[in-house]
């Protein structure tokens, strides 16, 4: 009974793995179905380095570079400030708080993850867009810089998470035998534990990468909607999915409009996949 019990869990568990690949290559093809569409009146590369995106116009102008540079600007902000201090939280909460504090940290960075993006997206509409505008003297705070720093704050718990974890699974011989050889805490961090847990920090940088270029409402509300290219960080863009959030309810079914949402949709998955297939090859990576 036992293992018919266990073999019938198995079972289940393949079906959810095998489910979980049907139902994403199910939305790929969906995509490809509705957004393939648009290629029919613009070309791949007009579509992707057109730097005019007026979809309502006539004839309409379907360039997204000026979404990809928004999403790529505000993505990369994001991650310079969240790497630093994520992987510092996470080398503190793994290494060096004591039990106590340790708990209570790991609890409220699980607190922080918990809420949702429109929350924090009001938060940043009353706090930090003033805040930057007075700073930089700016005719507005709705700027990169402002969706860069709600993204930091929204990638961190992910990085601090993983990248403790990754911590924790280092064998304890390896900080040991750097006690013995006369090393001190700091030495052991910096060139023991780090660089054993590096392929889990990696993926952890590039999950908390992903969660920022996936983000939607908070970036939308906070980073001005401009869709034109970005010359500073201080300036208002649009990015890939505020742009499929503003527009798809009020694009026309069947319009080259409605497939060129779609388009951006297809170009959303391949970043996607591409950022989290490197953070697994990095988390399975053997040193």
């Amino acid at each position: 009974m036992r293992k018919f019990k266990e073999f019938i869990v198995e079972k289940l568990i393949l079906i959810c793995g095998i489910a979980s690949i049907f139902f994403v290559i199910l939305i790929f093809l969906f995509l490809l179905k509705e957004g393939l569409a648009v290629f029919k009146t613009v070309s791949l590369f007009k579509f992707l380095l057109g730097k005019n995106w007026y979809p309502i116009s006539e004839p309409p102008q379907l360039g997204i570079l000026p979404l990809i540079l928004g999403s790529l600007l505000v993505t990369l902000g994001a991650a310079i400030i969240s790497i630093p201090i994520g992987v510092g939280c996470a080398v503190y909460i793994a290494e060096v708080a004591p039990t106590q504090t340790k708990e209570i940290l790991k609890a409220g960075i699980e607190l922080l993850a918990a809420i949702p993006s429109v929350v924090l997206g009001f938060i940043g509409m009353v706090t930090l867009v003033p805040l930057v505008k007075n700073v930089f003297h700016l005719p507005t705070g709705l700027t990169a810089l402002s969706g860069s720093i709600m993204l930091a704050f929204m990638a961190m718990p992910t990085i601090v998470s993983i990248a403790e974890d990754a911590l924790y699974s280092v064998p304890k011989s390896y900080k040991e035998g750097a006690f013995a050889l006369g090393a001190t805490r700091w030495q052991t961090i910096h060139r023991v534990m780090l660089p054993a847990a590096s392929s889990g920090i990696l993926a952890a940088v590039m999950l908390g990468v992903g969660r920022g270029i996936g983000e939607t409402m908070a970036v939308m509300m906070i980073t001005g909607n401009a869709a034109v290219i970005p010359h500073s960080i201080l300036a208002p863009v649009r990015t890939l999915t505020a742009t499929i959030a503003a527009e798809m309810g009020e694009a026309v079914v069947g319009s080259e409009h409605y497939f060129a949402l779609f388009a951006i949709g297809i170009v959303l998955f391949v970043i996607s996949f591409a950022v989290n297939v490197t953070a697994d090859l990095f988390l399975h990576k053997r040193q």
